[in-house]
């Protein structure tokens, strides 16, 4: 039943959301988490193409995106990967490591919401689905212990510790919603603005023409720009390129900017090239490139005049004219996909108006943002996960 107070208020009921309640609990809180969709967990069902990739081996803190990069050091030593591995296997939980540290469910992520769930029902977690918040405003009775009280389509509920959990702005379809970046604003927490993060990139027009014939293709590639580089698949699709190593390298980028391309980061194409022109000049540059990159993809770059050339007839400049193609792609997106894909939603909740130890806001005591809302935003492969659980422990053991 429905209770009017609460030792603890979460609002959002995913990953951040539901850890956060498991803690708060164990330490003897009485907790309420409220989400408004009808399920909970929903980003929980879809990630890691529904094998949930939980967290990764490797956590560094040098991996995430932050304006303070040393804020997400402190929950991440606290409560770390191996914390949460440790919770899976409590749970008899089957999973691998994919690649690059990346641990999966060998079944499906329902694996891992069942059991967040399973530790919300252990410690009394009361959890109300389908529920809106209407307004939330700070406690004028000085004497009271309750800091906040909550309209809701539940009623009137106050709390003394409020943990907004409701994530960011990426994939609308999941629930995503301002909710976080609209209640910082009316408590004056400065929210740096936001984009997409970890997203497919947009070609200009002719780009995208040029292109067109290679959808579906998948290429092992290093791509880069001033501020990092990645080594991964790309995919090119019907809108644009995909694949993990673009995800990755969509947080670093900037509109306007250029990326450079490495489809062949195995080999200096270049050496190959009059390597292979001493070895075997009768061979043809079509036979020779084919071993190396996709058909459709050769054909595509070099018209089939140049590509039926022996190498012995081929000039250092066509050679050196090969590397700029394949090796040094030089690409200006238009733009990404935008939210509708996003996997994070980058900026968000200043941490230097948090506590990194508590999560809580430094001006409003009992107040306290977790997860993707926080301007704390991971790498492609377990990172924002294991953020979403390390966050959701540090709040949780404070409030």
């Amino acid at each position: 039943m429905m209770k009017s107070y609460y030792d603890v208020i979460i609002i959002g009921a995913g990953a951040a959301g539901l850890m956060c309640a498991i803690t708060a609990a164990q330490h003897g809180k009485k907790v309420l988490v409220i989400e408004k969709e009808k399920k909970p967990g929903k980003k929980i069902l879809m990630a890691g193409g529904g094998r949930c990739n939980f967290t990764n081996l490797d956590i560094q803190p040098e991996r995430y995106i932050s304006h303070n990069p040393h804020f997400c050091k402190s929950a991440l030593s606290r409560y770390t990967q191996w914390d949460f591995i440790k919770l899976v296997k409590k749970h008899n939980i089957a999973f691998h490591e994919k690649k690059l540290g990346q641990l999966f469910c060998d079944h499906k992520s329902k694996d891992i919401l069942n059991m967040l769930l399973s530790e919300c029902e252990q410690y009394n977690v009361d959890i109300q689905l389908n529920s809106v918040i209407k307004n939330v405003s700070r406690c004028a009775d000085a004497e009271s212990q309750s800091r906040f009280y909550l309209t809701s389509s539940l009623g009137g509920i106050a709390t003394k510790s409020l943990v907004i959990a409701t994530g960011g702005l990426s994939i609308p379809t999941m629930g995503a919603s301002a909710f976080a970046f609209e209640l910082a604003k009316q408590f004056n927490v400065h929210v740096w603005p936001t984009r997409a993060g970890l997203v497919p990139f947009t070609l200009h027009t002719h780009d995208k023409e040029a292109l067109s014939t290679l959808s579906g293709i998948s290429v092992d590639s290093i791509v880069s720009n001033e501020k990092n580089s990645f080594r991964e698949n790309i995919l090119f699709t019907h809108r644009g390129l995909s694949g993990p190593a673009i995800l990755q390298i969509s947080s670093y980028w900037m509109p306007g900017e250029t990326v450079t391309i490495n489809l062949l980061p195995g080999i200096n194409i270049l050496e190959q090239l009059k390597t292979e022109q001493k070895e075997n000049p009768k061979r043809t540059l079509q036979i020779l490139l084919n071993n190396f990159l996709p058909k459709n993809l050769v054909t595509l770059w070099l018209e089939q005049k140049i590509l039926q050339t022996k190498l012995a007839d081929c000039s250092y400049k066509l050679f050196e004219n090969i590397f700029r193609k394949f090796q040094c792609w030089k690409l200006k997106p238009n733009n990404t996909e935008g939210y509708r894909t996003a996997e994070v939603t980058l900026g968000g909740i200043d941490c230097n108006a948090l506590s990194s130890k508590t999560m809580e806001v430094a001006n409003v005591p009992g107040l306290y943002f977790i997860g993707e809302a926080v301007d704390v935003t991971g790498w492609l492969g377990g990172y924002n996960f294991q953020w979403a659980w390390s966050s959701a422990v540090a709040a949780g053991e404070a409030c």
